[in-house]
């Protein structure tokens, strides 16, 4: 009966809308959405002489905004960089204005943070750094992004 009634309204069942939105979504998915943003020139990062050895600087960007290539909405995060500094040290002005320079700028979030890690790495060259991306709930899912340098290796496969 349910059945009938929901054919007389014309209506299909879940998992075709499912099918639909799914292959037609995936499809519209370009080269330019993810290479969006990953070559825009932004404002440089400087950097100041380190005067000691041995410790870790962490400095968080709660205010974090991006835009979806795909979409045109705003993503919203928390960036957090955690590195251990060998000559160099990040000027934190000028982090916050090359952060803030990804208010405007289309980019797919985990494309930010990886492109956050390379921009610093090469600004600074840091002994070790890890850049996290904890960004906001949308659409019932929250993500999550780590980026490290140098890259953890890779455990071998025993042969």
């Amino acid at each position: 009966m349910k059945e009938t009634r929901e054919k007389a309204l014309g209506r299909t069942t879940r998992p075709r809308v499912f099918l639909f939105w799914y292959s037609s979504s995936v499809a519209d998915y370009t080269e330019q959405h993810a290479k969006s943003g990953i070559d825009t020139e932004l404002p440089s990062i400087e950097c100041w002489p380190n005067q000691f050895p041995g410790y870790e600087i962490s400095v968080a960007m709660p205010e974090f905004t991006s835009i979806c290539p795909k979409t045109g909405l705003p993503d919203f995060g928390t960036i957090t960089v955690c590195y251990r500094p060998d000559k160099l040290c990040l000027e934190l002005k000028s982090l916050k204005g090359y952060f803030t320079a990804y208010r405007n700028l289309g980019i797919f979030y985990e494309n930010a943070v990886n492109r956050i890690l390379r921009d610093i790495v090469k600004a600074c060259q840091p002994v070790s750094i890890k850049v996290t991306g904890d960004f906001s709930t949308r659409g019932g899912m929250r993500s999550v992004i780590e980026a490290e340098y140098p890259s953890p290796s890779t455990p071998s496969s025993g042969r």
